[in-house]
């Protein structure tokens, strides 16, 4: 059989371990397709992106659209519009879309009015606020994929509540967690900053719009941790959003959290992994804390990844009770994390071998 193109769409960071696990399970599946990473242009920087190919053994993106900056509306056409011209000129049999940022969103509006099939990678996450820019994202992408690839059993049983045929669904596991498995002693073995020891600190990130827009709220966060510092070094490396927000509010770090530049992929694994807790707004972060057995305060209202507050590492914290939950963690008054069924390493096979039923049939 002629071998024909898969197209991985990567928009932002998050999006790259979870396609690394696909990327490396691909060739002992043996399909008749050859991956190509497409790069939207989301993160372009070394900080947010390049640096991370190398780490998770990705290549360079075959395909870089360059489509940066703006407002949802114009990042969501302009990939859209970017994607249709390489599109026609490079048709592939596949794409797969990761996540659910904007890029993600034009990606698989753009390739099903091409009418080429989607493999939505990440499937069936749903949040509690319907106005919450990624959640209209990952429920429009649900709504137009081929095959959706769940992260959970739950996260399948909701698609197929929603109406989504059982062909297209598939329980397939945490692809961060494959890539997180594969990476662990490497990152490791990074050197920690200096002043850092193993369980003498705390991670912190923050990025998301809800809690970072607003100055009123970010002060808050802010007031949380500058309380929660005397109890434990925290160390923060900060996102290029938050950074950008801290200016525009006129907004300090509390001196006694130490900041950090962003940090690639091995760099920030090696620091989470060898933390006491993590204080954070990332799902991806909350992912990655449960599959390490790390405290992970949830910094937000409520979360589309319930699952992690199931398994019991990870619990939403206002930003007024930071202190006491760093001191819950200190007391051991923190559960061990319960493992989370196919959060075991093989998401990247199952989303291939579920590839490779639909092709044959």
């Amino acid at each position: 059989m002629t071998r024909t193109e898969l197209h991985l769409v990567a928009a932002a960071r998050p999006n790259l371990p979870k396609l690394a696990a696909l990327w490396h399970a691909l060739p002992a599946a043996g399909l008749p397709l050859r991956p190509v990473l497409l790069h939207t242009g989301q993160h372009q920087d070394p900080a947010m992106f390049g640096d991370h190919l190398d780490q998770l053994g990705l290549p360079a993106p075959e395909i870089a659209l360059g489509v940066r900056g703006g407002s949802h509306a114009e990042t969501t056409g302009r990939t859209m519009l970017a994607l249709e011209a390489a599109w026609a000129a490079r048709r592939p049999a596949w794409v797969v879309v990761a996540g659910d940022v904007d890029g993600s969103l034009a990606a698989a509006l753009a390739a099903r009015k091409l009418g080429l099939p989607v493999a939505h990678l990440e499937a069936g996450l749903r949040g509690d606020d319907p106005d919450m820019p990624e959640e209209i994202n990952r429920r429009a992408i649900d709504a137009v994929a081929s095959l959706l690839w769940a992260p959970d059993a739950a996260s399948a049983a909701r698609l197929l509540a929603e109406g989504q045929a059982p062909a297209r669904v598939r329980a397939v596991g945490n692809a961060m967690v494959d890539t997180l498995l594969r990476s662990l002693p490497a990152a490791r073995g990074r050197p920690l900053p200096g002043g850092l020891s193993p369980g003498g600190y705390g991670v912190v990130t923050l990025h998301r719009a809800g809690n970072v827009d607003g100055a009123e709220g970010f002060a808050r966060l802010l007031a949380g941790l500058a309380a929660a510092a005397p109890l434990l070094p925290l160390a923060w490396p900060v996102h290029p959003r938050a950074l950008a927000r801290l200016a525009a509010h006129g907004l300090a770090v509390p001196p006694a959290v130490r900041v950090l530049p962003p940090l690639p992929y091995l760099d920030f694994l090696g620091l989470l992994a060898r933390a006491r807790l993590v204080a954070t707004d990332s799902g991806g972060v909350q992912e990655e804390s449960t599959a390490l057995d790390l405290p992970c305060l949830t910094l937000r209202p409520g979360t589309e990844r319930p699952v992690t507050i199931e398994a019991g590492s990870s619990r939403l914290v206002r930003p007024e009770g930071i202190a006491g939950a760093v001191r819950a963690v200190l007391a051991g008054d923190w559960p061990r994390a319960r493992p989370i069924p196919l959060w075991d390493g093989g998401a990247g096979a199952r989303m291939a071998a579920h590839l490779a039923e639909v092709l044959r049939t």
